[in-house]
């Protein structure tokens, strides 16, 4: 009977391990996922050497556009950069006051800005060609907190804050500019995202757009995905797999598509213009309609373009990428001017006596 037990103990020992060294890493990893996850969404250090590249190792790829770099503080203090370059469209025998026109870019989550600026550029280039009349482009590119020379550390929260900051410090750029000019032009602003950038961009819009800054006219959204819970179950499809079950633990949500409704209810309700990659293999092909039958469900005024044949990090590269993103913005650039026009806004400031000061 003895020898009986010690037998039957033995078989269902190594079971038994297997089962509870399975149970321990299945934990295990969830646990990780869950206390690491700013350092699985957040890439700053991909590739090795993102942190120490310079915009000057990238300006005989920029075209003739030059970049500089400004720094200033995010609202909690922390110490951000910026990417600023300048362009001016219209021919220079026209007299009349060129339109200005603010871009703040929000770049995707891994490596720097630097690198991203020869394909920015030729966008810029692109836009001009497709611009009609005179206008003045400022492109301003946020580096996030612990991306390329920024100071601590990403996260959600606080890149919420950098972008409020960036966003605040093109309306003061703005006000300095013009406060001396008495027929000064309306402004236009547009918010760029990239990928993750997406979410931030429809993160800034959803609780910003007050007096006290300039009015979002429009937002483009460049392979963008709904939000993150969404993009844990792309990623991880099998049920038996601990991730998509642990969305309710998540601190980065980045919901473009919740963001959407709240953007609608604004006085000042921007434009939504979709880019997404033919061959997206990130993102699932459905979030860009999704978002954009968002946008028609909540009655804002949108756009879905589709690059054939790009990738998730192909679209800005492609020539067709190119072409989409320029046209899209000199749209709603002409859109706003026409809306300026219909609204017949005092010549010192945007319509009902909102300021941006």
């Amino acid at each position: 009977m003895v020898k009986r037990q010690i037998h039957v103990g033995q078989v269902l020992m190594p079971p038994a391990i297997f089962t509870g060294l399975f149970l321990a890493l299945w934990c295990y990893k969830c646990i990780m996922l869950v206390l690491f996850q700013n350092a699985i969404i957040y890439n700053p250090f991909l590739p090795p050497n993102a942190r120490s590249m310079r915009i000057s190792d990238f300006s005989r790829q920029c075209g003739g556009i030059e970049w500089r770099e400004d720094r200033i503080r995010s609202l909690d203090g922390t110490e951000i950069a910026l990417c600023i370059s300048e362009m001016s469209c219209g021919h220079k025998s026209d007299n009349s006051p060129k339109t200005p026109v603010y871009i703040l870019y929000f770049q995707g989550n891994a490596s720097s800005l630097p690198p991203r600026l020869p394909d920015i550029s030729g966008i810029m280039r692109q836009l001009k060609a497709e611009t009609e009349g005179p206008v003045h482009y400022t492109m301003v590119c946020l580096s996030y907190r612990g991306y390329w020379t920024s100071h601590d550390r990403p996260s959600e929260k606080g890149i919420d804050l950098d972008s409020e900051a960036a966003f605040r410090w093109m309306s003061k750029l703005h006000h300095d500019r013009y406060k001396q000019t008495e027929d000064a032009p309306n402004p236009i602003a547009i918010l760029w995202g990239q990928s993750i950038g997406c979410g931030f961009a429809t993160n800034l819009a959803a609780k910003t757009q007050n007096a006290a800054t300039l009015p979002i006219n429009a937002l483009l959204l460049e392979t963008p995905f709904t939000n993150t819970r969404a993009m844990l179950t792309a990623l991880y499809p099998q049920k038996w797999l601990p991730y998509r079950h642990l969305w309710p633990f998540l601190r980065n949500h980045l919901d473009s598509w919740a963001n959407l409704e709240t953007i609608a209810t604004k006085a000042h309700k921007p434009e939504i213009y979709i880019v997404e990659g033919g061959k997206d293999e990130l993102v699932p092909s459905d979030h860009g309609r999704i978002l954009y039958k968002r946008c028609q469900d909540v009655q804002l005024f949108a756009e879905l373009h589709t690059v054939r044949g790009a990738l998730h990090n192909d679209v800005m590269v492609r020539k067709e990428g190119k072409h989409t993103i320029a046209r899209s913005i000199a749209l709603a650039v002409s859109r706003a001017q026409e809306a300026w026009v219909d609204q017949k806004p005092s010549p010192h400031g945007p319509p009902k006596g909102k300021s941006w000061a």
